[in-house]
């Protein structure tokens, strides 16, 4: 099976099941998620992907997940290559394609979902019974948007009451209306390098009781975004950052300073 992954996430799932020697071609992005596959057949995206270089590649599948356009996916249709589109929105549909992937490369999956599940289990039962701090998490600055469906689901296994609607847009005034006890950023693409003091500056928001009290964050996005395995990382970080009185500091989150 010669599968060309078009986001992170799907080499990631291959990854934790052990398949990577099905892939055949990987983006730039998933490099970085995976360091060990620097050197290797590297194209494009699901934005950017043309058919002459997937023609060169003779993959017999094309994987895709969230976010993708359809127009470069509809192109490759259209020359007759297979092409697998996900599109999870919770931890439930992480696990179910995780399931999917395994099957299409005969990979037994029930570790990787055993550890994914035992961490939330894990997660939800040393919190129980503790305060639940309202957290608001921030995927994008400019337009403000919330974090994704799944992001809510870890704010809530960490112990936190997840504040908006999961994808949606808002505003800088609304946020400092609901008064947030956490506030978590994980912009796109940005890994760690969020910039907490010029957000919290440019916004106004040097009164809320969150910042007062430092506790706003930039939790590295890959931990966050990439809807695969590793949103098990996310989890500890994001526990660290709503009870920090019952969880260590992730390496993988900056606080704003003093």
């Amino acid at each position: 099976m010669r599968i060309a992954c078009l986001q992170p996430s799907t080499t990631l799932i291959f990854e934790a099941l052990g398949r990577l020697g099905d892939v055949c071609a990987y983006t730039k992005y998933c490099v970085e998620a995976i360091p060990s596959l620097a050197g290797g057949p590297v194209m494009h995206d699901s934005w950017q992907a043309s058919e002459a270089e997937l023609d060169a590649l003779k993959a017999d599948l094309i994987v895709a997940s969230v976010p993708y356009r359809m127009e470069p996916l509809t192109r490759i249709l259209k020359r007759g290559i297979p092409v697998l589109a996900l599109a999870p929105k919770t931890l439930a549909d992480v696990v179910a394609d995780v399931r999917l992937l395994a099957s299409i490369v005969h990979a037994n999956p029930s570790v990787v979902i055993e550890t994914f599940e035992g961490a939330f289990a894990e997660v939800r039962s040393r919190v129980a019974g503790l305060d639940k701090p309202l957290v608001y998490c921030e995927e994008w600055g400019k337009p403000l948007m919330i974090s994704q469906g799944w992001v809510k689901e870890i704010v809530e296994a960490a112990g936190g009451r997840f504040l908006g609607e999961p994808g949606s847009v808002t505003t800088a005034e609304e946020v400092a209306d609901s008064e947030p006890d956490v506030m978590v950023f994980a912009w796109c693409g940005a890994r760690d390098r969020v910039p907490l003091a010029k957000v919290v500056a440019g916004r106004g928001w040097e009164g809320l009781k969150a910042v007062r009290e430092r506790r706003v964050y930039c939790v590295d996005d890959s931990l966050l975004n990439t809807p695969a395995p590793t949103l098990v990382g996310g989890l500890w970080a994001v526990a660290g950052c709503v009870h920090p009185e019952v969880f260590s500091a992730s390496d993988r989150v900056i606080r704003l300073e003093a």
